[in-house]
């Protein structure tokens, strides 16, 4: 049996459920975006500015990475973990400027559920990561994710199904595209993230 000595060091853990919050504040910024009546232009730059707070920590696990000689798992591991969550941050961030920048007012109904599950993978990740200290109940986690991603899925193929009808103008139907892709991008990054969860925890136990 392979025992492991590492020092107790919070902190890692601290900034990754930081950063996991960053992505439920992000998913309820996008939910505001997509919402009937709402201010886009003031929705936007509060999402740009939560963005930039993400960005942050990922950088302030970078450096603690960097200046910690012995870490609370492989360095890798941390590097592809932050990379991981920012790149969801990235994906929703790219939502909500696209809806600004095409001025788009409607979008399918599906397009609900997607942003749905958004939110609680979103939830989900966060409730996650302070149990990346002791490795306990994470399947649960990891595998709920991977089913709100096939649920994801599932809304993406109608909504696509639905704009290639051939009831809306082809410019429209390419924005809206755009927008559901960034969309299903966010939830693929999720599943990504759970992935790696599930890597550090087969690693550690």
């Amino acid at each position: 049996m392979r025992l492991k000595f590492r020092p107790v060091d919070s902190s890692f853990y601290d900034l990754f459920s930081e950063a996991a919050n960053h992505l439920v504040v992000g998913s309820q910024l996008l939910n505001e975006m997509l919402s009937v009546g709402s201010s886009k232009a003031e929705v936007a730059q509060r999402m740009r500015e939560a963005e930039h707070a993400a960005d942050e920590t990922t950088h302030s696990i970078i450096r603690r990475v960097n200046s910690t000689f012995v870490t609370p798992f492989d360095r890798e591991d941390i590097y592809a973990l932050a990379s991981a969550l920012d790149d969801v941050m990235d994906m929703m961030d790219e939502a909500v400027d696209l809806v600004l920048l095409y001025e788009v007012t409607s979008l399918p109904p599906e397009t609900t559920q997607q942003v749905e599950v958004l939110q609680r993978c979103a939830e989900l990740t966060a409730a996650a990561m302070p149990s990346l200290e002791t490795m306990g109940k994470l399947d649960e986690y990891w595998i709920e994710i991977n089913r709100l991603e096939n649920t994801g899925d599932k809304s993406y193929r109608r909504i696509l199904a639905d704009l290639f009808s051939g009831e809306l103008e082809a410019l429209e139907v390419m924005k809206l595209k755009d927008v559901v892709e960034s969309l299903e991008g966010a939830i693929d990054a999720f599943e990504k993230v759970a992935n790696i969860v599930e890597q550090i925890a087969v690693k550690e136990s």
